[in-house]
């Protein structure tokens, strides 16, 4: 990957993982041009960028922006290419955004998305698709060297940022949920599994089908037919009747993972889920009369994600920790993003999330196409936009919806790392409509490519 990039993913694991950003700034400079000279002529987009922006060469910061990618563009493919099943198309778009060429992906087989995606699986490109519940799925394609740093790493900041460690043997709970399957996270979750918890241990199976990308897209795209008044009457009977089997297959799970962690409250227990699942999970826990008291005293949590627009009361974090009597140093929470194959740790000290020594934090204007003044110097806020020098199957560039407050500054629990505060929101959430400044050129360019 280039030295620089090497030496700076050779501190996972380690506590240069963590350094100071005066330490790393002119490595992480330098580990930029690295991947850009290396995968800017691999990656179509990237080299269009770079050509309009007159960028041949990252010796500063500045330089780099022009080649961030805004999160949309792994939505960037025509939604005919699903709906009228191009898969030639659709593979064709993946090369776009690609560091490998897509050319020995076999479509012939295909008959639908999932097919789609094991397809890319089989050559190689592991497509993790975001749930896109509320539109179009985000389309990131991966390595397997991706996938195997994700999963590495993700263990080793576990052990970070919470004293959750290997060989702890715990047993597995937590609330039951409908998740879509992505490589990554599967990958991620069998070697957390792996690490943490004791592979004889009983695990609660929910009896759920999975929730496959086809799945969502399928309901995606009945649910906007029935908004536009297209779909068919037999449609939406069908559609009613499986959303209700789902809904109530999804009760009769959270009834039975209920019982089966009160079943386990004497064990040390790995809890996984999001808080808009925990939350629910420990009322019906409440309701049936256990608490804090009943459950082990080590019992941890991985908590991935934010709210996701979940509507929950201001105290509902402590009602977790309180239900399961879970202490702050086996509560292990992160920040991070699908776009990007890196975590960052919240500390125990400050409660905040700490910025790995490969992962660039550039904080930009609310546009989206100028970094913010001070970059590097005490607090500064804006839109949150990271370049992961770990990534390996597509751009490490990428400008994101959320804002963010960053600090350059020692955190209250002695690390020196810059970290980003536990205040984090979305520009959509609180201004409706989300626009980045680039992201119609990055549409119009993709759409030309594929």
């Amino acid at each position: 990957m280039g030295k620089n990039v090497d030496l700076l993913l050779s501190y996972s694991g380690s506590k240069a993982a963590y350094a100071p950003y005066s330490e790393v700034r002119d490595l992480q400079t330098q580990a930029l041009n690295e991947r850009f000279q290396e995968q800017g002529p691999r990656i179509k987009l990237v080299t269009l960028r770079a050509k309009d922006a007159g960028i041949t060469l990252i010796a500063k910061l500045e330089d780099v922006v022009p080649l961030l990618l805004p999160h949309t563009a792994y939505k960037s493919y025509p939604e005919s290419f699903l709906t009228e099943k191009k898969w030639d198309r659709l593979t064709k778009w993946l090369g776009t955004v690609s560091a490998y060429p897509t050319d020995n992906i076999d479509v012939s087989e295909v008959r639908e998305i999932d097919d789609w995606i094991s397809a890319c699986g089989d050559a190689g490109h592991f497509v993790s698709c975001s749930s896109g519940t509320t539109g179009k799925s985000a389309m990131l394609v991966a390595s397997q060297q991706d996938l195997d740093f994700a999963s590495r790493d993700g263990v080793a900041a576990v052990e970070w940022g919470s004293d959750i460690r290997t060989g702890d043997m715990r047993t597995p709970a937590g609330a039951a949920g409908a998740v879509a399957y992505t490589p990554r996270n599967a990958a991620m979750g069998m070697t957390m599994m792996g690490a943490f918890v004791n592979p004889a241990a009983k695990r609660f199976e929910t009896g759920l089908p999975p929730l496959t990308i086809g799945s969502l897209t399928k309901m995606i795209t009945l649910r906007k037919a029935i908004a536009d008044g297209t779909a068919q009457p037999g449609e939406i009977v069908d559609f009613d009747a499986e959303s209700a089997a789902r809904q109530k297959g999804l009760d009769d799970a959270q009834v039975g993972a209920v019982e089966d962690i009160i079943s386990k409250r004497s064990e040390k227990l790995y809890i996984t889920g999001m808080w808009g699942a925990l939350y629910p999970f420990a009322e019906a826990v409440r309701a049936k009369g256990y608490s804090a008291k009943d459950f082990h005293p080590e019992n941890a949590v991985y908590l991935g994600g934010g709210l996701k627009r979940a509507q929950l009361p201001d105290n509902y974090r402590e009602y977790v920790y309180e239900t399961f009597n879970l202490q702050p140093r086996f509560i292990y929470q992160m920040y991070g993003m699908q776009e990007l194959n890196t975590s960052m740790p919240r500390c125990q000290g400050g409660n905040r999330y700490h910025i790995p020594a490969w992962v660039v934090p550039l904080p930009l204007n609310k546009e989206g196409d100028a970094l913010v003044p001070d970059v590097g110097a005490g607090k500064v806020e804006g839109r949150a936009a990271f370049f992961d020098l770990s990534m390996d199957g597509r751009w490490g560039g990428v400008i994101s919806g959320d804002h963010i407050e960053i600090d350059y500054s020692p955190c209250a629990c002695g690390n020196s790392s810059p970290s980003i505060a536990d205040n984090i929101y979305r520009y959509s959430d609180l201004e409706g409509d989300d626009k980045i400044g680039c992201a119609g050129t990055v549409d119009a360019y993709v759409r030309g490519l594929s």
